[in-house]
């Protein structure tokens, strides 16, 4: 049997509170679910000309315990300068 699970998101801009959750057939599946999400932030909300981001994605049981907790880190550094 599925049970829904909430995944909220914080990325730099606040947070953002999942009020409507996902059904998830198993525990074993969020890891995939939340790497899903970081993924889809990642490729369009990330604030790259900042050079920097982290996105974390808390995910709540029905409940609202916090029961895992996702984090994904972009950073550029140039290490040289390019040629000219």
């Amino acid at each position: 049997m599925a049970t829904r699970y909430f995944f909220d998101v914080h990325n730099g801009d606040g947070e953002v509170i999942d009020g409507h959750g996902m059904l998830v057939s198993s525990a074993d599946d969020l890891p995939r679910e939340v790497g899903r999400i970081m993924a889809d932030i990642a490729k369009d909300e990330m604030p790259y000309d900042d050079h920097r981001g982290i996105v974390t994605v808390k995910v709540r049981d029905e409940e609202g315990r916090a029961i895992s907790v996702g984090s994904l880190t972009f950073t550029y550094e140039a290490v040289a300068m390019a040629a000219e």
